[in-house]
């Protein structure tokens, strides 16, 4: 009688057979065989392992940021098919749609409220995610192609975001994208090309308005679900870093997936939901009067995540600015993986008690050398009128590039000779980087005003 009870009745619930399935005594091959079918056909054990590090429960080590992308984007798609019901993408009536939504379907404009900030909250995740991989070394052998998928990802979220910017079909959107597709125009060789297809033609209208919603709806969503499939496939065969301490080796101890890591999971997906409900029924998206290509707002600025390249584009030449400082942005981020061999610290939060002396005093250095460099090139430095026999991507292109170069080189040595190693160093450069750029976003937001003159915010 006792060892019928230990049995799991076929009846019984599928969730429930995988408990016992998994925490019952080691079975003969012919029942881990059964077991192994049981778990590949259930939801949970197949986005997760069937146990997980018990370290890596702890909420301090992940932040809970790659489940809430997940969630983000589940809010995102089913708001999203809501919204195709009611929305028609042409320049005539894309507007009125949105003026629908606010007066005549019913919670109409909390679902666009939801899209639209939990599009932007999006953005913001997968950038705080990528921080927390990169400041606990979660990039090591062998997850470097994860890392490599991660930033790929990012870029797409950030793609997403801006094709469905355009759709609502007002000023903000109008010029927001007529200036950030106009980045695209500095591309050597392929940038006109890229322009005119993305447009449809030689400036943004109804074609645009098109392709943006065909990218929005249907290339960038598939893309990015299949490049994520992967990418959790590929967590799942690597393994995750188990989080710990700098003086203590990693705990091995491991726990059942159900229920430890799926009701925590639950339980923050139902506050976060509560906390996007709660925004979106109080705060509303942005919308403006309908698009009018023929007057331009003063000052035209770009969507909030390409700010810190329009704000580049106001101190260098437009190919340095637009192309060639954040292309060598890109290809270093990349490449992060592939230089960092330090497998010591793998799991420890800036690797060590140095790192994160050395990365606040990075953040600080970024902050206030990057405000430094604009109020400097805003009301002194003027290398084109200094050097006007010069071309101007020499003047204002090489040469500060140059400057700024031997500034980071400088700033790396002078790491290495406090004493930090390589990755310690690395990390701190990275910090800088980092921050100066949300500096120049902030700026670009709070600090532009007409003419896109250097103004005080309050």
């Amino acid at each position: 009688m006792a060892e019928n009870e230990t049995q799991t009745s076929p009846k019984e619930p599928l969730v429930k057979r995988v408990v016992h399935s998994i925490q019952r005594d080691p079975l003969p091959p012919e029942d881990d065989r059964g077991r192994m079918r049981i778990v590949m056909n259930n939801l949970f054990l197949h986005i997760h392992p069937t146990k997980t590090p018990k370290a890596s429960l702890k909420f301090t080590y992940t932040f809970g940021l790659g489940g809430l992308l997940l969630l983000l984007a589940s809010v995102l798609a089913i708001t999203g098919v809501l919204l195709i019901f009611v929305y028609t993408p042409s320049p005539d009536a894309a507007y009125d749609s949105m003026i629908a939504l606010q007066t005549e379907v019913y919670f109409g404009n909390l679902i666009r409220n939801l899209h639209h900030w939990a599009g932007n909250l999006m953005v913001v995740v997968a950038v705080l995610h990528l921080l927390r991989v990169f400041y606990t070394a979660a990039f090591s052998s062998p997850r470097e192609f994860n890392w490599v998928m991660g930033v790929g990802m990012l870029l797409i979220v950030i793609a997403a975001n801006f094709t469905g910017y355009l759709l609502p079909w007002d000023q903000l959107a109008y010029w927001a994208v007529t200036v950030g597709i106009s980045l695209l125009d500095y591309v050597p060789l392929i940038g006109e090309p890229i322009t005119r297809l993305l447009l449809g033609g030689s400036e943004v209208g109804a074609a645009t308005l098109t392709n943006f919603y065909a990218l929005h709806i249907a290339v960038i969503p598939l893309t990015l679900f299949g490049i994520a499939s992967f990418h959790i496939w590929r967590v799942r065969k690597d393994k995750i870093t188990v989080p710990r301490k700098i003086s203590e080796e990693a705990d091995q101890a491991r726990v059942t997936t159900i229920p430890h890591l799926v009701s925590i999971e639950f339980v923050f997906a139902l506050v976060w939901i509560a906390l996007l409900l709660l925004w979106a029924s109080f705060v509303n998206a942005p919308l403006e009067e309908a698009a009018n290509p023929a007057l331009s707002p003063n000052p035209a600025k770009a969507a909030w995540y390409f700010m810190g390249f329009q704000e580049l584009l106001l101190h260098f030449h437009p190919v340095f600015g637009a192309i060639v400082i954040p292309g060598m942005g890109l290809l270093a981020l990349l490449a992060i993986p592939y230089l960092d061999r330090d497998m010591d610290s793998v799991g420890v939060w800036f690797r060590s008690e140095n790192g994160r002396w050395a990365s606040l005093l990075s953040a600080n250095l970024g902050v206030i050398g990057a405000f430094a460099f604009v109020l400097l090139d805003e009301y002194w430095l003027d290398l084109p009128g200094w050097l006007p026999f010069l071309p101007s991507y020499i003047s204002n292109g090489w040469i500060p590039l140059a400057g700024l170069l031997l500034i980071l080189i400088g700033f790396y040595e002078g790491m290495k000779a406090l004493k930090a190693t390589d990755c310690e160093a690395r990390q701190a450069l990275f910090t800088l980087l980092f921050s100066a750029f949300v500096t120049l976003t902030f700026i670009g937001i709070f600090f532009r005003g007409e003419g896109m003159a250097f103004v005080l915010p309050f």
